[in-house]
This record gives structure tokens, sequence and C-alpha cells, in this order.
């Protein structure tokens, strides 16, 4: 059942007292960070990871890191904790009314939604709260909702989020040998190759003085295998397709500009002509969308589609059919 904030309960601060719960076997295999998280909504992120690194938390009685993986019938110790409950109250209450009419696949062990752009997937670094947050107000009840994937903020389209840590394992398996055909719609500035079928170039994160953190190809980054295929040819740009192999963050994005083609709209990484570009067909925002999932999870085949958004669908139109 989803659920709507209460604007009656706007008390600050809430101290709580020592609880200790007891991992279910839905929750077993996930990391004590991630499921702290979900249970205490509304604490800070830092405050968290403190009172693991102070043994506030107790696993089964002793100290526990962040990555300790939890089994069933585990008893952690939640220590008192002044948790905002207005925390992004009013921020949480939009997205809540987005993503209810946004669910595609609604199942015991799964949930797919078409995540609009501009949430990101979780809260954190300046953002009071992500799509998974919003989830755990939606669904209450559940005691388990984790992301099994990630889309960038500005990045439309399907997303998973397992019910179950036994879920959340076999679509990771499924992520790591290609078993999962995620399908990526980009418009790119320029005349994309027909032959240009995959790039295979590594990736690393880095961060620039400021604090921004990017992603560069370079030799000593890790693999990163993006397939490729022309859409539609259009004056000045091109739509194309694109199925990444790996899961590297940015990837695609990376991809497209190291190939000479920024994704028009992409802040990161464009260049003085794909922005000029951009601003010219009036392009609100980063024009990557992502359009179809395809996978088989217990015996059953999923076949999900996400059409392109109508903001995106309207820059098209602007455009001229070229060669």
């Amino acid at each position: 059942m989803i659920q709507l904030p209460d604007k009656k309960d706007q008390n600050p601060l809430e101290t709580t007292p020592v609880r200790f719960l007891s991992v279910s076997g839905a929750e077993s295999g996930q990391r004590l960070d991630n499921y702290l998280m979900r249970v205490l909504q509304g604490v800070p992120k830092a405050r968290v990871y403190r009172a693991i690194r102070k043994g506030e938390v107790r696993v089964n009685k002793g100290r526990a890191k962040p990555e300790t993986k939890l089994a069933t019938d585990d008893t952690i110790r939640i220590p008192p904790f002044a948790e905002s409950r207005k925390s992004g109250g009013s921020t949480s209450s939009k997205w809540i009314h987005t993503l209810s009419r946004r669910v595609v696949l609604d199942e015991r062990d799964l949930l797919v939604l078409d995540k609009p752009p501009g949430l990101a997937v979780h809260g954190g670094s300046g953002i009071d709260v992500g799509l998974i947050e919003t989830l755990r107000l939606m669904y209450p009840d559940e005691r388990y909702l984790e992301l099994v994937h990630r889309l960038d903020r500005d990045t439309s389209g399907l997303i998973m989020i397992a019910r179950r840590a036994a879920t959340l394992r076999t679509l990771h398996g499924l992520l790591r040998k290609d078993g999962v055909d995620k399908r990526y719609q980009c418009l790119i500035a320029g005349r994309w190759p027909a032959s240009l079928t995959h790039i295979d170039a590594p990736l690393e994160k880095y961060s620039l003085p400021s604090g921004e953190r990017l992603v560069k190809v370079t030799a000593s980054g890790k693999g990163a295998r993006t397939e490729f295929r022309v859409l539609r040819r259009l004056q000045g740009a091109t739509l194309i397709e694109a199925k990444p192999i790996t899961g590297r963050t940015h990837q695609i994005r990376v991809h497209c500009r190291h190939a000479g083609f920024p994704i028009l709209g992409d802040e990161k990484y464009s260049t003085p002509a794909t922005e000029a570009l951009a601003d010219t067909i009036e392009l609100p925002r980063l024009f990557l969308h992502a359009a179809s999932l395809r996978f088989q999870l217990d015996g059953e085949e999923l076949s999900l589609e996400s059409p392109l958004p109508d903001e995106l669908t309207a820059v098209l139109n602007k455009l001229p059919s070229g060669k």
C-alpha cells in the first residue's frame, strides 16, 4: 500500500530507543550499511556510518563493518538516534505522486519503474531524497527494497528494484554474464558511422579539484564494452541505440564522447559545439533514456519497454531528417 507522509507529523527531531532487530530470510545477504539506511530513514548517512565505525551498531553482539553481509536470524543492535522526521517531506511527496504512476512491473520479488529525469537513485551528496528512499516511503511494509542497478540522475527509463536478497543476487549474476539485455536510446551530435558497432575502452573514475566526479578512458581503467546501432539519422545529429555489456559509471556517455560523438544535453562530457546544438534545438536535459529490459527470472521471460518521454520526442520532431 502506498502511503503519503502525514503532514501533521512535523516533529523535527525524535530520539529513538535502543532496538534489537532480527534479520529475516528475505534480508539475508544484504550489506549492513544498506540494511541500516533502510531501517533508519531520516538519519543522515554520515551519522549511520559513524555509528558503525564506533561500534554503536552491533551484529550478534560484535562489531561489524559497513560491508558485512547479514544472515538470517542475525541480531542487529540499533543505538539511539535523533531522527529528522520531516527531512525531505515535501520533496518525498512530490516524487511519491510521480512514481506511483510509473510502476511498470509490480511482482512479489521484483519492482520495475520508469524513472523520471531529475531523480537520483539514492540520496546523499547534497540530495535530500532519492528513488530508493521514496520507494521505502511508498511501501512502508516492505522489509527489503534494493536497487539492482543504477541510472544517472538525469537519465530516464527502466530501473529494477529487488524485493528479496535472493532476487538481487540472481539479477546481479545475470548482469555479470550479460544475461540482462538493456537498451538505451540517445541522441548524439554528428553522424554516427554505421560501421561503429561497438566500443571497447577501459574506464576509470577521477575527481576534479572542485570535488566533481568524472570518468575517463584510460589504459589503467576497468574493462568496459558498449554495443551501438543507428536508429535514425537527423540533420546534425543521430539517434542511436546503446547496449552496455558491462555496467561502469557513465559508461555510455563516456564511450560516446570517446568516439567523438557526445550525447546532446550532457553537461559533464559535452563540447562547446554540442552545447550550442543542444541550445539551438532547445533540448531540456540529457538525451539518454533506458528504453528496454529483457531477461529471464525464475523461468519467466520478461520483456519491458519504456517509450521516449514526450520532451525528447518533441526534440526529435524539430530536427529534419538527415542522410
